[in-house]
């Protein structure tokens, strides 16, 4: 009989969102100094009390939130959480471990800086985005990390790591009293907030075109990535709408996109769509793997394809088809207890935990007429952000 598995998933309302603009990489810096100890805990005595446990840890850094998580048996979670909880409440971010691990991350930009796929992406933030936090890069820069100091990172924890920027869930294999109970016995020591340098405010700008061509070296072929921005966690049953229309674009073997531009016209390699929900805006883009001599004639096509869903309504056998598609994926991605964790951890801090249920829901109730408007209000092939990568 396998053991019953919990799954701790601690969010904080500290990524990079939060950081002024000179202190840029701060909150991803702070995501690896909090696994090097406190007052209590020597470096590395956190992973030992964890895997002595057979159990696993790991954390990751975006705009919106820090986030941490443990992987344990349900009846050593007494025994573990106290650690972890000690880790968030009370790093001590000492001054040589810091020197040490900024290296570290200095070296993980580095090799960002090396991958085509980061290169893209991070071009695309800085198009799509401006000078609003989501374009600047969750990694900061060598230059401003190197200028930062242990002083500073303190006291960015300790204005942000704070009760009210902190969401604790607990899924699997324990009631939800003794959940409870064992949340309120370890986040039981918080240091006072402090006053800390807040991040300027910067507001979305408004959809433009918009359109940049890097050359890197060792790339095979070119890649094409369209995007284009709407509706973020206020407006979710539009946010849903455009994560309809990114499976009937290039969702699968038969979305139109993969259909035509793949299967019939053999003009890529490969073509995908995705969509991102995020706090304060969504984003629906297109990525194509191409020979450099297409990307103009596939550019256009795409835009082509677009104004057609805004003029002309999508047919009720392809608006099932991709809704089939998201509930299942929806489905599968509440199977397990981490991923029921992160779904509700991801909620709470973005907006309303209670919205994580309500996404079937919104899809379902989501027409085709609903697409036409989203794609008339949203997909604008005048304003849309383009970033070519060629050899």
């Amino acid at each position: 009989m396998a053991t019953p598995a919990a799954v701790v998933d601690v969010w904080v309302r500290a990524g990079a969102s939060k950081e002024p603009a000179e202190w840029a990489g701060m909150a991803h810096f702070l995501e690896h100094m909090v696994f090097k100890g406190t007052q209590r805990l020597q470096p590395g005595e956190f992973d030992w009390a964890i895997e002595s446990q057979g159990g696993m840890t790991n954390a990751a850094t975006s705009h919106d939130y820090a986030h941490f998580y443990i992987t344990v048996a349900a009846s050593a979670l007494p025994q573990t959480l106290p650690y972890l909880a000690d880790l968030l409440l009370c790093a001590a971010i000492p001054a040589d471990e810091f020197v040490r691990e900024r290296q570290v991350v200095l070296e993980e930009i580095r090799q960002a800086h090396d991958d085509p796929d980061w290169v893209g992406y991070q071009a695309l933030c800085e198009l799509l985005y401006g000078e609003h936090a989501y374009g600047r890069a969750v990694l900061g820069s060598p230059d401003i990390l190197s200028a930062r100091s242990p002083e500073e990172m303190r006291r960015f924890h300790q204005a942000h790591y704070q009760p009210q920027n902190m969401t604790v869930v607990i899924a699997g294999g324990i009631s939800q009293q003794t959940a409870l109970s064992l949340v309120q016995q370890s986040f039981d020591r918080f240091a006072p907030a402090i006053w800390c340098p807040e991040a300027e405010a910067k507001p979305l700008p408004m959809p433009s075109h918009q359109r940049r061509v890097i050359a890197l070296p060792n790339l095979e072929q070119s890649r094409l990535t369209m995007a284009w921005m709407g509706p973020g966690i206020a407006d979710l049953p539009r946010a849903c709408g455009l994560d309809v229309i990114s499976v009937l674009l290039g969702g699968g073997q038969t979305s139109r996109l993969v259909r035509e531009l793949r299967e019939e016209r053999q003009l890529v390699r490969d073509v995908s769509s995705s969509f991102s929900l995020q706090a304060d805006c969504s984003v629906l883009s297109l990525s194509m793997w191409l020979e450099a001599e297409h990307v103009e004639t596939v550019e256009e096509l795409v835009c082509d394809r677009i104004r057609q869903l805004a003029h002309t309504p999508v047919t009720a056998t392809e608006l099932a088809r991709a809704k089939r598609l998201l509930l299942t994926d929806y489905a599968f991605s509440t199977e397990t207890p981490g991923q029921i964790a992160g779904l509700y951890g991801y909620y709470a801090t973005i907006a309303e935990p209670s919205l994580a249920a309500t996404y079937p829901q919104q899809l379902q109730a989501t027409t085709a007429e609903d697409l036409q408007q989203i794609a008339q209000d949203y997909l604008n092939t005048q304003r849309y952000t383009a970033v070519v990568l060629n050899p």
